[in-house]
């Protein structure tokens, strides 16, 4: 197709290329490069290219928009349709389909800050998945052995840190892992220290809890805490976290999702251990309460016994045998006195029978009853003694169960059981004595492990001003002619300044 169509006399044809290129040309000479738009996003879309395609609209009109994948990498926040922005950028004509666009260099949301917009939508997305449940969280140790600290080595928050650790619990261990805390990479860096600590714990000898934060800034030096793959780390970690970002108003992602939030880096300090000598004196309490505890179970065991010993049957246990004895007598006596008034009667009715019978003399009825009561006699004595033997057999069961349940016998199961109970206080308080003693040989032996004459025995020195001994950190710190004592292994010496180099 030729550029011009002479078919039309007059008039030059032109293609829809020609069309579009000039049109392109015409929008670039009369509109500014630089434009702000404001406008509401819809049809938002994200397609594997990384590029951004949407719609601005106001309350009658939109436009196209583009945002590619480079300017995308810069936005802090998440773009959403019905979201308020305000857009920079430039119309331009995309010429294979002779639509103009407007494309984005630049987004802000309208109305509050990009930040803080990214800010919310984070807190937002991970409070709904239940990063920031309390229930999650991890307790704090309340005696840690080991320390992590994940922050800058030179910044102020680890000398705040380590300052209040050894001013309150000089046994416990630090181990410091530095790491940037703001700009380009720091988030990586920080997310990779908690996830490597937590993989190295067990080969590193334990680590009891971490702390990750930094010291006070604007909101830019602090977003490296409010990254998600910070946060995601963070709630990934076994170790129990403390977070402790910027000031007491400085509130970021880490904070929430940490196991414990502290204000300040010194503030976390304080959180992670407790004082070394209200331990050392809960200690003396405990060890003053367990010997209070043992006299008063010593002293109550002791008085029962005194009570079951001052018992009347327990001075005289006999006295409920001889009881039973005279019971056993007096109901002997009633069944021999009951069997003879029976045979006496009945030797009565025989006499009136035989009296009876020698009156009639018939001799064949007198052998009959003479049989009968021999029988009914014989009877009677067996009946008796029967009934007799099963008494005294229950007699001698009593008596036995008496004697089975002789005082003396449970007087001498109470006198073992008291003191087998006091041998077991007297373990159980020797034991309790030998753990405090152990702890505080332990503590003792960190106190002096983490003494600073153990860095002077490695070959460091500490020198100190005179006459205020104040410790010389800095050239700053003395002048011509000062005199100053450095303190080393073997012992201190003095000398005088001669040149102090400030630090440049």
């Amino acid at each position: 197709m030729t550029g011009l169509d002479k078919s039309a006399p007059g008039l030059a044809a032109m293609t829809v290329s020609q069309l579009n290129a000039t049109i392109k040309r015409a929008l670039a000479d009369h509109l500014p490069g630089t434009i702000h738009l404001t406008g509401e996003i819809s049809n938002l879309t994200r397609p594997a290219s990384g590029h951004l395609y949407l719609t601005l609209k106001d309350e009658s009109s939109e436009i196209r928009a583009v945002m590619w994948r480079s300017a995308v990498a810069s936005l802090k926040f998440k773009p959403a349709d019905g979201l308020q922005v305000i857009a920079t950028g430039s119309v331009d004509v995309y010429e294979p389909r002779g639509q103009y666009q407007f494309y984005i260099r630049k987004l802000e949301p309208r109305g509050v800050g990009a930040l803080e917009l990214a800010f919310r939508q984070l807190c937002d997305r991970l409070s709904r998945e239940g990063l920031f449940d309390p229930g999650r969280k991890k307790p704090i140790p309340r005696f840690p052995r080991r320390i992590a600290v994940v922050t800058s080595e030179t910044g102020a928050a680890i000398r705040d840190i380590l300052h209040t650790l050894q001013r309150r619990f000089q046994c416990v261990s630090v181990l410091l892992y530095p790491v940037r805390v703001q700009g380009e990479g720091a988030a990586e860096d920080i997310a990779a220290a908690i996830g490597r600590l937590n993989d190295q714990a067990e080969r590193l000898g334990g680590i009891d809890v971490m702390i990750v934060g930094r010291g006070g800034g604007s909101l830019e030096d602090l977003w490296a805490f409010n990254e998600e793959m910070v946060a995601r780390a963070i709630y990934a970690s076994r170790i129990p976290v403390i977070s402790a970002v910027g000031h007491e108003v400085d509130v970021s992602v880490s904070d929430l999702v940490a196991d414990l939030r502290a204000p300040t880096p010194t503030a976390a300090g304080e959180l992670a251990v407790p004082v070394l000598d209200e331990v050392l004196a809960l200690l003396n309490t405990l060890k003053t309460r367990a010997g209070r505890a043992v006299r008063h179970q010593l002293d109550l065991a002791h008085a029962r016994f005194e009570v079951l010993y001052q018992t009347a049957w327990l001075r005289d246990p006999l006295i409920p045998v001889r009881k039973a004895d005279q019971r056993v007598d007096e109901a002997s006596a009633r069944l021999r006195y009951a069997g003879q008034r029976r045979i006496g009667l009945a030797r009565q009715r025989l006499h009136q029978m035989e009296m009876v019978i020698s009156a009639i003399q018939p001799s064949a009825f007198l052998r009959l009853q003479q049989n009968r009561l021999d029988t009914i006699t014989h009877r009677m004595q067996w009946v008796l003694t029967q009934w007799l033997r099963k008494r005294q057999q229950g007699l001698e069961v009593a008596r036995n169960r008496l004697e089975r349940r002789h005082p003396l016998e449970r007087i001498q199961r109470y006198i073992e059981k008291i003191s087998q109970l006091e041998q077991h206080l007297n373990r159980a308080g020797q034991r309790r004595m030998q753990m405090l003693a152990q702890t505080l040989s332990v503590m003792e032996t960190r106190l002096e492990n983490t003494s600073y004459r153990r860095t002077l025995q490695r070959g460091y020195t500490i020198t100190r001003r005179q006459p205020d001994h104040a410790i010389v950190s800095c050239p700053d710190m003395v002048r011509h002619g000062d005199r100053i004592v450095t303190e080393t292994a073997a012992g201190p010496f003095t000398s005088a300044v001669d040149a102090a180099e400030p630090q440049s």
